[in-house]
């Protein structure tokens, strides 16, 4: 066995391979944004919205994989992969939209801010007390850029290649059965 014929990657079945890739980009990329939220950047409500799609993606890739490894029928894999192309492309106008509003190219949503750190107060005594503990994050405004990039930018990047990923499993022709 060599690494283009793995237990997990065959060459030989690349849709398996695709709807493999794709869950784990979706674990990636969902990681990565965990990773930053726990060094202390709190995300907006579109940062929220723009993970969506990919818990949604994360079961539906393996269900996908879990298809092409007993051989099932190719059409199912190319339905799972059409969703998986909408879910990415979703996630990615979210992240598009968000973009284009911190670089001013557009206004960004009047509701936007994530009330993160604090807890709604139950008693008027509460209410100023906890205004201190809330951090309002503006949807507008990038935390940070990396390479040129904010958060939004890199869901941009990664959302389009995960969907451009998810269209070439779907044309890719049927699978060679397994002798």
């Amino acid at each position: 066995m060599d690494l283009l014929h793995t237990k997990f990657v065959d060459i030989d079945r690349p849709r398996e391979s695709i709807v493999l890739l794709l869950g784990l980009g979706a674990i990636f990329v969902v990681g990565a944004a965990w990773s930053f939220e726990l060094s202390g950047f709190v995300p907006c409500k579109l940062c929220l919205i723009q993970r969506m799609p990919y818990y949604m993606a994360m079961p539906l890739a393996f269900m996908g994989w879990g298809v092409e490894r007993i051989s099932g029928p190719a059409w199912l894999t190319r339905v799972v992969l059409l969703v998986l192309a909408g879910l990415f492309l979703w996630g990615g106008s979210v992240g598009f939209y968000q973009a284009g509003a911190e670089w001013g190219y557009w206004p960004g949503p009047a509701d936007c801010g994530a009330a993160r750190g604090g807890t709604i107060p139950t008693a008027a005594g509460d209410l100023l007390g906890s205004l201190s503990k809330v951090k309002i994050v503006d949807c507008t405004k990038p935390q940070i850029r990396i390479l040129g990039l904010s958060f939004a930018g890199w869901t941009v990047t990664a959302s389009s290649g995960l969907t451009l990923a998810a269209l070439a499993g779907m044309i890719l022709p049927d699978r060679a059965r397994r002798a």
